[in-house]
């Protein structure tokens, strides 16, 4: 197992708590609890509305499109690596220009593409808050953020992934890679065995948020043809 130096998260606490509008309702699974993070957006965006720099249509439409992101960005990047070898070159070579590619805008980050083989599982945390590709995943889930497994996953990875129902072989080598403030991973999964001439949609339907984690396989049987 593989595991980068811990990080210091402390200046991008706005990519896992990102705004919400001003004067809008909550919505019913919001955390309305007043962090010290939530405190200083608030300010610093209210301050910019009142400058005119941005108004409260702009805040808004920004979350609705944070919000309206799921996998099935990722998916597409995943299935069109599997059917085309050359994309799949570049994609790990540089994640966010092969995004880019297919027209999907990972902003600044640095997007980090890592390889499921026969011999390799990765898997990604980030184990001082919660960075997470979300322009390619959607939010992260609540196990995601949580500290029991942004702490066991570094120390027993195959333990953890066990308990997600992912059972790997004892020679395959486990890789944990953990995000920073300014790059984020996405695996890409093994291409399903007898998916041989699936199209490029199919494909796509086999890959799940979570097997873009690294916490599942992509499995033939999830999706029909």
């Amino acid at each position: 197992m593989s595991h980068e130096p811990p990080h210091d998260h402390a200046h991008h606490d706005h990519d896992h708590a990102h705004p919400h509008v001003h004067r809008s309702p909550p919505r019913p699974d919001q955390d309305d609890t007043l962090t010290y993070y939530r405190a200083m957006e608030t300010a610093v965006r209210e301050l910019l509305i009142d400058k005119g720099i941005v108004t409260a249509d702009d805040v808004r439409r920004q979350v609705e499109d944070m919000d309206g992101r799921d996998a099935g960005r990722g998916a597409k990047m995943i299935a069109r690596a599997w059917i085309d070898p050359a994309y799949k070159a570049r994609m790990l070579a540089d994640g966010s220009r092969a995004a880019e590619e297919i027209g999907l805008d990972v902003g600044p980050l640095k997007l980090i593409v890592v390889e499921n083989t026969e011999g390799v599982h990765n898997v990604i945390v980030c184990t001082l808050c919660s960075c997470y590709p979300r322009m390619l995943l959607g939010l992260p889930p609540d196990w995601y953020k949580s500290r029991n497994y942004r702490s066991r996953v570094v120390r027993d990875p195959r333990a953890v992934l066990a308990e997600f129902g992912t059972a790997l072989p004892d020679d395959v080598q486990i890789r944990v890679h953990d995000s920073t403030a300014d790059m984020r991973y996405m695996v890409a999964p093994k291409r399903p065995a007898g998916t041989e001439g699936w199209s490029e949609e199919a494909l796509a339907r086999l890959v799940t948020r979570d097997s873009m984690i690294g916490v599942a396989l992509a499995d033939s049987a999830t999706s029909a043809r």
